[in-house]
């Protein structure tokens, strides 16, 4: 059954105590997967994110022709153990010109990024497409970089979809900046063994720094030979407990189970932004996560200024807009300048309203937050957060403690709707 078109999350009106249990790091999935696939031998991955992001990949890997298994986890619905069947560097599967094999992507940018460099390792032609949004994202760095260690990368505008003319390795060197995306940088690090590639970092971005040292920490730790790999908790999707748990108090015990404890997700600093502080930066402090905190930043004590924030503008949707868009439905006094966004206080509280979510999975799970605290906040398209964390709002509704207890209903028709009916599928 799926979720309604517009569904609402009323507040909660009771003490709530819980340990919410988030699904894995889609982050290191993906980058996990591609791991996986170059090693040298088989690999089970546990605790891995099995989402529409991380689906796209897995398909993927099948369709180059890996051996892919996936089996459920004990601990989490969201969760897979999966066993992929390493090839040390081999691609089975490649197309032609006059039929190139073709690869989906959706609107997952770490697929779009990093199956763009394995492709290169392959033999034969590769296509990459993707929604329309995906179309309208940035590669022309990835390409540059792949061109320079000599594949042949054909695509209008630099843009997908993209035929990729596999090679195999080509031991060759390449530079790649990181201020446009740290995917780009990633992509050929995952991939610079197996291809034989030397991969030069060009600038010194604060803000993609942190995602491209997890790449190297994550190639450092991996089973290249074959083994078992664990997949930490993702820090972003826990941030919006961590937030609920801040909006409800003092009526509210929330924690995460299995919090991550390593440094490799730039957001399991989020805890330590609560209460807010007066500024907040995209580029040095919080990944994804800030989305979480200019939400929630209207009941802080003063205005926060959100800082740095050009990245979001080329993610799932133009995020910053967006946020100032929706934030003001509810009664937010929001101001955008340049790349920062200024969020005020608001003494009188805010009110409901429908938000646009702009087919954006975070514009969806930070708003579901605010719901638990205002009345008449509906959620457009909630089906959305099956990008990266399906249950979401099994998570809201669930009974304690694993749960939150939250009522949440069609919006369209007051109908109550049951925890069975809460999955984004």
């Amino acid at each position: 059954m799926s979720l309604p078109e517009v569904i609402e999350i009323l507040p909660l009106d009771a003490p709530v105590s819980a340990v919410i249990t988030v699904p894995g790091s889609k982050s290191i999935t993906n980058r996990a997967l591609i791991l996986a696939a170059l090693a040298e031998g088989q690999v089970t991955l546990r605790g891995a994110l099995w989402s529409e992001d991380t689906q796209i990949m897995t398909a993927a890997l099948q369709q180059l022709g890996f051996a892919v298994e996936v089996e459920p986890d004990e601990k989490e619905f969201c969760n897979r153990m999966i066993r992929v069947g390493g090839l040390g560097g081999r691609i089975p599967n490649g197309g032609t010109a006059e039929k190139p094999l073709a690869l989906f992507v959706g609107n997952a940018g770490t697929a779009a990024r990093f199956l763009a460099a394995l492709a290169c390792l392959g033999r034969g032609v590769f296509r990459l497409h993707g929604s329309e949004r995906m179309h309208e994202r940035p590669q022309a760095g990835l390409f540059a970089a792949l061109r320079a260690l000599g594949y042949r990368i054909d695509s209008a505008q630099d843009r997908l979809p993209a035929d990729i003319h596999g090679a195999g390795p080509r031991p060759a060197r390449c530079r790649v900046a990181m201020s446009e995306s740290s995917q780009f940088a990633s992509a050929l690090l995952l991939c610079a063994a197996a291809g034989g590639w030397k991969v030069d970092l060009a600038g010194d971005s604060q803000e993609e720094a942190p995602y491209v040292a997890m790449t190297r920490q994550l190639i450092a730790a991996f089973p290249g030979k074959g083994g078992e790999f664990q997949i930490e908790a993702d820090a972003s999707s826990a941030s919006y407990f961590y937030a609920a748990n801040w909006l409800m108090q003092p009526r509210a015990a929330i924690g995460v189970a299995s919090f991550p404890k390593s440094d490799w997700q730039i957001d399991a600093a989020f805890p330590r932004f609560l209460p807010l502080p007066g500024e907040v930066s995209r580029r040095r402090q919080l990944g994804d996560s800030i989305m979480t905190a200019m939400v929630v930043a209207p009941f802080a004590s003063g205005p926060t200024r959100f800082r740095d924030l050009e990245r979001l503008r080329v993610q799932e949707c133009e995020r910053v807009a967006a946020l100032r868009k929706e934030l003001t439905k509810c009664g937010a006094s929001v101001v955008e300048q340049n790349d920062d966004l200024t969020v005020f206080p608001a003494p009188g509280g805010l009110h409901g309203a429908e938000i646009e979510t702009y087919n954006d999975h975070r514009m969806a799970m930070c708003f579901a937050i605010l719901g638990l605290k205002i009345k008449g906040i509906c959620i457009k398209n909630p089906a959305c957060v099956k990008k990266t964390f399906p249950n979401f709002f099994q998570k809201l509704a669930g009974r304690s403690p694993s749960g939150l207890g939250a009522a949440i209903r069609d919006a369209r028709t007051a109908h109550p709707l049951r925890e069975a009916e809460l999955f984004a599928d």
